[in-house]
């Protein structure tokens, strides 16, 4: 399986083109084809054959930059069935949990697939990624996402229909990534799988949820001291001397949750940090 196509466009190919306003458009080139857009049409067989990086003019004389997709560009124009997670967090994802070459990676809740495609691409030919997903229609959804991103099936992922907990036929694995409402009905599934000094990921958006999760690692008694964080980006505006940070910016996406698997049988030493009065409410400050 190649992980990127190189070389000048082929049919097949899924090309971004944009235009002078930072528009972007997807197409996907096919012999005889056409880009049509209200400043004229593009022909496909004018692409193929060209090198990333080329501009073509439409029919009304308007240029576009045509290069092929960056993962981060295709990750949030995928179709859609369930909500993607963006690329900031994708990346934290794959750089706080450690999805090195060659690793085994388990994750539960699909999606649309775009965390599948990081994933896939942070294991390298070397690894694998089994994916289990309830629900048949985001599977079918994610699967199509993934095998159009890389040209076609993937040798090394296994797209699994089904609960976590009871599906789940794998052990010694490297890193369990968990996207899903209730991941804490999942962490017990997960430290039997992982092997020692594997990472547990949780992808959650509410502090409900961060709350319940992080406490649900904690007390199992497996894992480390959980860490828990959110990533925000600001882009900045860089015009000559004006230099400034833009009025918007990408905030709150989601919570990551990282822990690692202890040895069988080691129970982590107690935190010398005692919690803040009250944090656990009345009746358990009484105790």
């Amino acid at each position: 399986m190649g992980f990127r196509r190189h070389g000048p466009f082929r049919p097949g190919d899924q090309v971004q083109l944009t235009d002078p306003k930072n528009k972007r458009h997807t197409v996907t080139l096919r012999e005889g084809g056409a880009f049509h857009t209200h400043k004229g049409s593009i022909p496909h067989d004018e692409l193929i054959g060209m090198p990333e990086g080329s501009v073509v003019r439409s029919s009304g004389g308007t240029p576009y930059l045509a290069f092929r997709h960056l993962l981060q560009d295709y990750a949030v124009s995928m179709p859609r069935g369930a909500a993607v997670i963006y690329p900031k967090d994708a990346a934290m994802i794959v750089g706080m949990a450690d999805i090195f070459p060659g690793a085994r990676v388990v994750e539960a809740g699909v999606g649309s697939g775009a965390l599948s495609c990081f994933l896939l691409r942070a294991v390298g030919e070397g690894g694998s990624l089994t994916s289990y997903e309830r629900r048949e229609d985001f599977a079918e959804v994610a699967r199509k996402n993934v095998e159009k991103f890389h040209g076609g099936p993937v040798d090394q992922w296994r797209l699994v229909v089904g609960d976590f907990v009871t599906a789940l036929d794998e052990s010694d694995v490297d890193r369990v990534v968990l996207d899903m409402l209730a991941p804490w009905e999942c962490v017990d599934a997960a430290a039997k799988s992982l092997t020692p000094g594997g990472v547990i990921c949780c992808y959650v958006a509410t502090t409900t949820q961060l709350s319940r999760t992080v406490e649900s690692i904690r007390d199992h008694g497996s894992f480390t001291e959980p860490h828990s964080w959110e990533t925000l980006i600001r882009d900045w505006h860089v015009e000559g001397l004006a230099v400034r940070p833009d009025h918007r910016m990408v905030g709150h996406t989601g919570f990551v949750v990282t822990a690692r698997r202890m040895a069988e049988g080691v129970t982590a030493p107690p935190r010398r940090r005692r919690p803040a009065k009250g944090a656990y409410g009345d009746e358990a400050t009484a105790r």
